[in-house]
């Protein structure tokens, strides 16, 4: 379990996340949502270790993970796929993944069973990765992250500016996550896809999470969309 309590964060002098507690469970997905500029970013990156934490704890099965060194993280079993995908362009997809091996010492046992998950990528491991469409980056994006083993994912806006069908092929792979006990934490902004995909919805409002509400009877017209996300 992924456990956050009292988190203040931020830039320079600016604070970001304010006071801010939040829990993401093993075995189910908790999405992330609140208009342009509450922290949700912030939020996937303090617990990285990418923004340091100035006051509470972060900690995954009980262990404080907040005074870790940024790489050190992944190593515990967080894997993070930021906004924008952070691909190595001129690697191969076969080498991209074997950077997400690396991190936690994983085999080819774990880069086959990824693979299953994007038989599309199977296709393409010598091509280069800067060459393949938006749809299939996002997709080595995730899969990279998955080859860490991970009790817990950290996706950003996953399904921004991508065709229906690669939007369909990436909410059947985080739903399927949920049988092998990770943990997503996924940051999205479409009401459609949040109410297709996740258990919980965490709406953010300056710097705090505000509301934690189940997803089951959740509809799109629920006022906490109008008064956290504007829609």
């Amino acid at each position: 379990m992924l456990w956050l309590e009292g988190v203040s964060a931020g830039y320079g002098g600016v604070t970001v996340l304010r006071d801010l507690s939040f829990a993401a469970r093993a075995g189910e997905v908790i999405c992330v949502m609140g208009r342009n500029g509450v922290g949700k970013t912030t939020l996937m990156k303090c617990i990285m270790g990418l923004v340091p934490a100035t006051a509470g704890v972060v900690a995954l099965d009980g262990e404080a993970m907040q005074a870790l060194p940024a790489h050190e993280v992944p190593r515990r079993g967080i894997a993070y796929v930021p906004q924008g995908r952070r691909l190595f362009g001129p690697l191969t997809v076969a080498e991209n993944l074997a950077v997400g091996l690396m991190a936690r010492n994983k085999g080819e046992a774990v880069r086959e069973r990824v693979l299953d998950l994007f038989p599309r990528l199977r296709e393409r491991l010598t091509q280069v990765s800067s060459t393949l469409s938006g749809g299939e980056q996002q997709m080595l994006a995730i899969a990279r992250a998955l080859c860490l083993e991970p009790k817990v994912l950290l996706l950003d806006e996953p399904t921004e500016g991508l065709q229906p069908s690669m939007i369909a092929m990436i909410r059947d792979v985080v739903v399927g996550l949920r049988a092998t006990g990770v943990a997503t934490v996924l940051v999205e902004q479409r009401v459609s896809a949040v109410l297709g995909m996740a258990d919980r919805v965490a709406f953010m409002d300056q710097g705090r999470v505000a509301e934690v509400l189940d997803c089951a009877g959740l509809q799109a017209d629920a006022p906490q969309f109008r008064r956290y996300v504007g829609v």
